[in-house]
C-alpha cells in the first residue's frame, strides 16, 4: 500500500495479470505521474475513501503505473490525460476508462464495471484500434503532404489568443519548429503566448499546458521533456530572429534544467505542484515560505537526450558555456548509465531491483532511441564527437524496431497489450528525422532509405493529419528536397564552425573536422574552408564567415 491511498497497488507486470486471471477479476489500472496535480488529489481523496478502497481491493486487481517510467503502457491505455483510470480484462483488453474521478463518480464507475464483469465477463473487452494489427495506410511522398500540414497551421490557428486549437493550449514545440520555416509570424506569436503564460518568471522553465483557450488555468507541472523541447523551440526562434525575447526564456530554462532539475549526473524527470498550486501561483518573495514542489529525480534516457539536444542547440547559437558544459555532462551520464555504445541498447532509466518490486527499466523504446540518435548527431556537429553512438543506437533500432516498413514503439513483448505492435506517427517521425540527419552527417544513404520507407508508410493518411504532427511535413520535405549540410574543415569552435551553426535554418546539419582523412562526412574539404551541400548543389569553398553566408545564399533555394 502507498502512503497516500488505502488501495493495495500492484506493480505492472505479468504477476499482477496472472493474479487477475486466477481470481477472475478485472484490472483497475491507474496511470499517474509525480508531476500530476490531479493524480495526487485523487490519491488523497478518492483512493483514500475507505469504501472506495474496499471495493477496489475486493472487485479488482489494482495496478499503479508511473507514466514516465512506462511510456508504452501510457500510450496504450491513456484516456485523454492524467490521471487515467482504465479497466482491463486479465488479458489486458480494455473494458472502459475515465480520467479524474471523485469519490461519488468513482463509486458509480466501480459498481458499473463490476456489473458489466458479472454479466459479460471477458467478452466485454476490446482491443484499441491502434493495436489491432493493421499497418498504417502507405502512399507516395509528394509536396502535397507538406503543403497540407502548412495549411493546417493557418486553418487551426487561434488568431485571437495564438496557438493552435480552441480548448486547452499546449506549447506544441515541434509544431512551432515546423512553422518557423513556413509560417514564422504564427510561430513567433505562439512562442510569445507561451512565454507570457507558461514560463515561470521566478524559477525559470515552462509549465506543461494551459487549460483554456486564452492560456489561463495553467497546469503548474514542469516535466523535463516538455522543458527541453520548448527550450529548443525558443533557441531556434532566436536563431531566426536574433531577438532577446526568445533567447532570454531559453536561457532561463537552461538554468532550470541544470539547477532545479539537476541530479548531479543528469536531468531529473519533473517538478510538479503536488497537492496544491500555491507555490507556483505565489510571487517570488512568498515562495520561500511555502512547501517546495514535488520533485522526481529519475533520470530518463529520452528526456535527457532531448535536454542535451536543446542545450547544444542553445550553446551553438549563443556560445553559452554553461549550456555546453551541462550538455557534455548529460551525454557522459547517458553513456555511463543508460546507453551501451557497443550494442546500441538504450535503457529507459537507471534502476535496481534491490527493493524487490520488480521495477526493472525497459529498453529499446522508440521514444528514447529517436531522441538519443538526434542528440548525438547534434553532439557530432557541435562538439565533434557522437557519431559512433548515433550509429550504434540507430542500427539497433532499425534491426529491432523497424517492422514492415515503420517503427514499433518497443519490443513486442510484455504484460497487457505490450505484445501488440503500436506504430505511433510522432515517434516514427522523430526517429526518421534523426536518421535523415545521421545520413547527412555520415554520408551513409542507408539511413535515408529507412527514413523514406518509414515516411511512405504513413503517406496514405495525409488528409487525416493535423498540426500536432506537423513535423511529418518537415520530414517529407527534407526527403524530397534534401537536407542542407555545411561541411566544415576546421575543429569545432572555430569562427567558421560557429558561423555555420548561425545559418538561419534549424533543420541543417553541420559537419566539423571534415579536413581529416577519417572524417565522417559526405566528402572531405580543405582545411580552413567550408562547403555547403543542398540537394545536388555543391558550393565553392568558403574560408571566412562572410564568405560562408554568401555561399549559403547562392546554394540554397
Amino acid at each position: 500500500m502507498t502512503d497516500a491511498t488505502r488501495v493495495e497497488w500492484r506493480e505492472w507486470g505479468r504477476e499482477a495479470f496472472a493474479e487477475a486471471d486466477e481470481r477472475d477479476r478485472p484490472v483497475l489500472l491507474s496511470l499517474s505521474a509525480t508531476w500530476c496535480e490531479g493524480c495526487h488529489e485523487m490519491d488523497a481523496t478518492t483512493y483514500a475513501e475507505p469504501r472506495v478502497a474496499a471495493n477496489v481491493d475486493e472487485w479488482f486487481v489494482p495496478i499503479r503505473v508511473d507514466v514516465d517510467r512506462r511510456p508504452r503502457v501510457r500510450e496504450r491505455y491513456n484516456m485523454g490525460g492524467f490521471p487515467t483510470t482504465a479497466f482491463l480484462t486479465p488479458d489486458g483488453e480494455l473494458l472502459t476508462g475515465a480520467g479524474y474521478l471523485g469519490v461519488d463518480g468513482m463509486r458509480q464507475v466501480l459498481e458499473s464495471v463490476h456489473r458489466m464483469w458479472d454479466e459479460e465477463g471477458r467478452e466485454a473487452g476490446r482491443i484499441p484500434r491502434a493495436l489491432n494489427g493493421d499497418r498504417p495506410p502507405a502512399g507516395e511522398l509528394s509536396e502535397a503532404i507538406e503543403s497540407h500540414l502548412a495549411g493546417q497551421l493557418e486553418n487551426k490557428y487561434d488568431e485571437e489568443y495564438a496557438g493552435w486549437g480552441t480548448d486547452a493550449k499546449f506549447p506544441l514545440p515541434r509544431t512551432v519548429e515546423f512553422a518557423l520555416k513556413r509560417d514564422r509570424d504564427r510561430a513567433l506569436r505562439t512562442l510569445d503566448a507561451v512565454r507570457d503564460h507558461l514560463a515561470d518568471e521566478v524559477d525559470g522553465g515552462f509549465f506543461r499546458f494551459a487549460g483554456t483557450r486564452d492560456w489561463s488555468d495553467v497546469a503548474y507541472e514542469k516535466p523535463a521533456d516538455t522543458n527541453a523541447a520548448v527550450t529548443r523551440a525558443f533557441a531556434n526562434a532566436y536563431l531566426y530572429t536574433g531577438e532577446e525575447a526568445y533567447r532570454e526564456p531559453a536561457a532561463a530554462a537552461v538554468e532550470f534544467l541544470t539547477d532545479d532539475l539537476w541530479t548531479g549526473y543528469g536531468v531529473g524527470g519533473s517538478l510538479g505542484p503536488g497537492l496544491g498550486r500555491a507555490y507556483y501561483a505565489a510571487p517570488a518573495e512568498e515562495r520561500a515560505e511555502l512547501d517546495s514542489p514535488r520533485r522526481d529525480l529519475t533520470v530518463l534516457a529520452g528526456a535527457n537526450a532531448l535536454a542535451a539536444d536543446a542545450l547544444l542547440a542553445f550553446a551553438a547559437y549563443t556560445d553559452d558555456g554553461r549550456a555546453r558544459e551541462y550538455a557534455e555532462r548529460v551525454l557522459d551520464g547517458l553513456e555511463r548509465d543508460l546507453i551501451d555504445p557497443d550494442s546500441g541498447v538504450v535503457t529507459h532509466y537507471r534502476s535496481t531491483d534491490d527493493d524487490g518490486t520488480g521495477d526493472i527499466a525497459p529498453s529499446d523504446l522508440l521514444e528514447d532511441v529517436s531522441r538519443v540518435v538526434s542528440a548525438y548527431v547534434r553532439a557530432a556537429g557541435v562538439l565533434g564527437e557522437g557519431t559512433d553512438v548515433a550509429r550504434a543506437v540507430a542500427d539497433r533500432a532499425i534491426e529491432e524496431l523497424h517492422v514492415d516498413g515503420s517503427f514499433v514503439d518497443g519490443p513486442r513483448s510484455g504484460a497487457g497489450l505490450l505484445d501488440r505492435p503500436f506504430r505511433p506517427l510522432d515517434g516514427n517521425v522523430e526517429l526518421a528525422s534523426a536518421l535523415v540527419d545521421l545520413a547527412a552527417l555520415t554520408g551513409e544513404d542507408r539511413y535515408r532509405a529507412v527514413a523514406r520507407e518509414t515516411a511512405e508508410s504513413f503517406a496514405g493518411a495525409t488528409d487525416r493529419l493535423g498540426v500536432q504532427v506537423a513535423g511529418y511535413g518537415s520530414l517529407v520535405g527534407r526527403l524530397l528536397r534534401g537536407t542542407t549540410v555545411i561541411v566544415v574543415g576546421t575543429e569545432p569552435g572555430s569562427d567558421l564552425h560557429r558561423a555555420a551553426w548561425r545559418v538561419a535554418d534549424h533543420e541543417k546539419v553541420v559537419v566539423p573536422n571534415a579536413h581529416r582523412e577519417d572524417a565522417p562526412a559526405p566528402r572531405t574539404v580543405p582545411e580552413g574552408s567550408a562547403v555547403v551541400l543542398a540537394g545536388d548543389a555543391v558550393s565553392e569553398p568558403a574560408t571566412t564567415p562572410d564568405e560562408l553566408m554568401t555561399r549559403v545564399a547562392e546554394t540554397v533555394d
